[in-house]
């Protein structure tokens, strides 16, 4: 069937007079992998789709190949796997003279989506949604450091004093905003132009730091191409301004981290249905149980919102990011924070996230634990966490590092049953490749720590 877009983005693409097109998918971590092709290519691939090599489902964030994963690697010989264009997401790249860009998915040889796609396990939670009466409404959120460095710099520097492009503390900043006013409104109006729409744009506490609301959307996929495309074209359009963004989770031990948080809500016929203006805090019972379902699945599922090793180091007491299985009110020492409001503003934040996570997985990890909790009628009965909930540790605290969480989530039937068994053992399998990369590696505080003294 023929997107609503397609015809618009067919007479685009034949009237631009570059004569070529952008095209990428994410891998596991998030990043986006693509091409630049030839117009009469891209045109001759709509249908069918193209080949592209499948080690970028085989590989980590540093083209390292797995030795542990079933679908591809040595022992596959590493093939073209079929991507498909999704016409829906074109969009012109208005920092690179307006060249078409379109995002793909990875798809089997009889055109099912591939189980360890991480934008194909969103489609595949948003239609469990639908078909549970739903439509999900997200948004994601990001803070982000800025550096005035190159790739190349901060190579030579060993990734050591990196210098921000702002010092100090200074939160909500007209005065640290106004400093990069160039690359500050160039962010705001090319993402708009990008269709990455965003709702605030502020400095936030720590030098060089800003945050970024997107825009909510009532398309789950659509919240999640914002931002995955947010994290590549801040990276592109910050090093047009000679400045380096990083969306590390926590790049200092003395400063906080970064977050991703993630806004959600359920709604049905117009009418979101996480508002009830009888119930108390006017929370209704589908949101009390989609947020208990989110509560039970957190520690079964958390590689999803916290994805590598430096995940766990922004996943600290005191530091703005949550520890505990907890839930509050308007409170940000919680790991959800329930926003009652307006039957149109009522929202959950699920403030696990760090601004390292791959969104399609993210988001598919919010979205299905939420609807399980409404499957399975579950109760929230755990009461609601008053002031500091690094301190309430009655229903659980958060797995300490990637390796634990990564063994909970391989053996978790819950996990199975929220995403298949394929992505599961191909994503833990990821997850345990990380953890033993960083195992091995002799790390600077040991150096110091022990070079001498011991």
């Amino acid at each position: 069937m023929t997107h609503p877009k397609q015809e618009q983005a067919v007479l685009y693409v034949n009237n631009h007079a570059d004569g070529k097109v952008k095209v990428a998918a994410t891998d596991i971590d998030g990043i986006l992998r693509g091409k630049t092709m030839r117009r009469d290519k891209f045109l001759s691939i709509l249908e069918k789709g193209f080949g592209f090599c499948d080690v970028v489902l085989g590989w980590d964030s540093q083209d390292s190949a797995y030795d542990n994963t079933e679908f591809t690697g040595w022992h596959t010989g590493y093939p073209d796997t079929n991507a498909k264009i999704d016409m829906g997401t074109f969009r012109k790249v208005p920092w690179d003279n307006d060249l078409p860009f379109f995002l793909a998915d990875f798809c089997s040889e009889d055109d099912k989506i591939l189980p360890i796609c991480p934008r194909g396990l969103l489609k595949q939670i948003k239609q469990r949604a639908i078909e549970m009466g739903y439509t999900a409404a997200f948004a994601e959120e990001f803070e982000w450091f800025n550096f005035a460095e190159t790739p190349q710099s901060l190579e030579e520097k060993g990734y050591r004093n990196a210098q921000p492009i702002t010092p100090g503390m200074f939160g909500y900043s007209m005065i640290r905003s106004s400093q990069n006013k160039a690359f500050f409104n160039d962010l705001f109006d090319l993402m708009e132009k990008f269709d990455v729409p965003i709702e605030g744009l502020h400095t936030e506490t720590g030098p060089g730091v800003y945050e970024a609301a997107i825009l909510y959307s009532e398309d789950v996929v659509e919240a999640a191409d914002r931002a995955v495309l947010f994290k590549t074209g801040a990276k592109e359009i910050g090093y047009k301004h000679g400045i380096m963004p990083s969306f590390m989770a926590k790049w200092r031990h003395d400063l906080p981290g970064c977050s991703g948080h993630v806004h959600q809500s359920l709604w049905q016929n117009g009418v979101n249905t996480f508002y009830d203006p009888n119930a108390e805090h006017h929370m209704s019972d589908v949101m009390r149980s989609y947020m208990a379902g989110q509560l039970y699945c957190l520690p079964h599922i958390l590689p999803m919102f916290a994805p590598t090793i430096n995940s766990y180091k922004r996943l600290v007491e005191g530091a703005w990011a949550p520890t505990t299985v907890t839930w509050g009110l308007d409170n940000r020492t919680t790991a959800l924070r329930a926003l009652p409001g307006s039957p149109k503003s009522t929202r959950l934040e699920t403030r696990v996230p760090g601004s390292d996570v791959n969104p399609y997985l993210c988001m598919a990890a919010a979205l299905a634990s939420g609807l399980y909790g409404i499957k399975h009628g579950l109760k929230l009965e755990q009461p609601h966490s008053v002031g500091n909930g690094y301190a309430d540790k009655r229903f659980g605290t958060l797995p300490r590092n990637l390796g634990e969480a990564t063994a909970a989530m391989k053996s978790s039937d819950v996990a199975v049953e929220l995403f298949g068994k394929p992505f599961v053992d191909h994503f833990t399998a990821t997850r345990d490749w990380e953890w033993r990369q960083f195992a091995k590696v002799v790390t600077d505080w040991e150096l110091k720590r022990y070079f001498e003294i011991i």
